[in-house]
């Protein structure tokens, strides 16, 4: 949430929890290129906050910052009330940031509970013991079935990765995320590529990743935006140019112009 009246957001609405993750005035640039520029945002427990805005608006960078993959040229970030700015992707990782990638990163001769073990061995307390030791960890074990539960891949453990649709890919790489035992996830792009029926089971996942974990979402599917979307943040340019309840700011002119096309003008 934006601390300051911004286009589109109602300071009237309801005070929500304590940030969970916290961003304030980010900036990233490349030489003369400001990718993101003084972007400031919340992430709640309990909620999904989406990030929109079209291509080139900044939003991949702004994950990038926020799980460490991209370091920032200025501004502050915060898990909690402790300041995680120049920690590094894996350190970032361990305090309980997870994420996904827009392109598919799994281990694709792997089967798909081998790939799932690995993720959660990797952020377990001891995770350089040799193979043989990590696969009678009972816990990395329990957090690996457990998020093939929750994904609905629990049947298909025993499948090699390569052989999955391109939806059951997706519901892998949350799986793996899901084994980290994170608070914060961080989601760039889900539903891309995706025909509807392999979307809407995405979508229906993401919805209850919502419950004990701070959700932030960029996406391109506006139908899927308003469906999960507890909050809303727009970008444009590397900036914010609205940020609230997404029935305010999708009337929001500037959004509208911006971005939103008809879906400004929905009920």
């Amino acid at each position: 949430m934006i601390r300051q009246a911004l286009p589109g957001q109602n300071m009237s609405e309801p005070h929500l929890p304590d940030a969970s993750l916290r961003a304030a005035s980010l900036s990233k640039h490349f030489g003369g290129l400001r990718a993101v520029a003084d972007v400031s945002l919340d992430v709640h427990t309990d909620e999904i906050h989406a990030v929109i805005g079209p291509n080139g608006a900044g939003k991949s960078t702004l994950i990038n910052l926020l799980s460490g993959d991209m370091n920032v040229t200025a501004g502050s970030i915060t898990l909690d009330s402790r300041d995680v700015t120049r920690l590094g992707a894996e350190r970032r990782a361990r305090a309980g940031i997870g994420r996904s990638y827009q392109k598919t990163t799994i281990f694709a001769q792997s089967s798909v509970y081998e790939n799932v073990r690995l993720a959660a061995q990797a952020h377990a307390k001891a995770p350089l013991r040799m193979f043989g030791s990590a696969r009678s960890d009972s816990a990395v074990n329990r957090a690996a079935h457990e998020a093939l539960q929750r994904t609905g891949l629990a049947e298909r453990a025993a499948a090699p990765a390569n052989k999955l649709s391109h939806g059951e890919q997706r519901q892998l790489e949350i799986a793996m995320v899901l084994a980290t035992g994170p608070r914060i996830i961080l989601l760039d792009e889900p539903l891309a590529g995706m025909g509807l029926q392999e979307a809407r089971r995405i979508v229906e996942l993401i919805a209850t990743l919502r419950k004990g974990h701070a959700v932030l979402l960029v996406e391109h599917d506006m139908d899927a935006v308003f469906e999960l979307a507890n909050r809303l943040t727009v970008m444009q340019d590397g900036r914010v140019i609205a940020s609230g309840l997404p029935k305010t700011v999708r009337t929001d002119p500037a959004v509208r112009a911006a971005y939103l096309g008809n879906h400004g003008d929905a009920a």
